[in-house]
């Protein structure tokens, strides 16, 4: 199945965040737990974990990039031989575990 990761409403009163360092280039596989992004706002950091295995197909957006909540981050994959669509229109959300520090 195809996922997209979606800039997490982490901090209240927050409406665009950062992009820190991506923690893996596309085609990387992740486990449940691991660190996928790191992101800023202007008072915290927010270390985004996988809530589920799976592959990062595509990056939306780099290092340096403010992104609006709610809009996609990066397409993700159960497994690296999938197809993955021209645009992010309708895919399921990647389930995912954040900390704000």
């Amino acid at each position: 199945m195809i996922y997209q990761l979606s800039v997490p409403a982490a901090v209240p009163g927050v409406d665009e965040i950062r992009i820190l360092e991506w923690h893996g280039e596309e085609g990387s596989s992740f486990g449940k737990g691991d660190l996928i992004v790191e992101l800023e706002t202007h008072k915290a950091v927010v270390e985004v974990r996988a809530g589920q295995a799976g592959v990062l197909r595509r990056t939306l957006a780099e290092a340096g990039d403010w992104k609006g909540i709610g809009l996609p981050l990066a397409v993700f994959s159960d497994g690296a031989d999938e197809a993955v669509p021209a645009d992010e229109a309708g895919l399921s959300e990647l389930t995912v575990e954040f900390e704000v520090t």
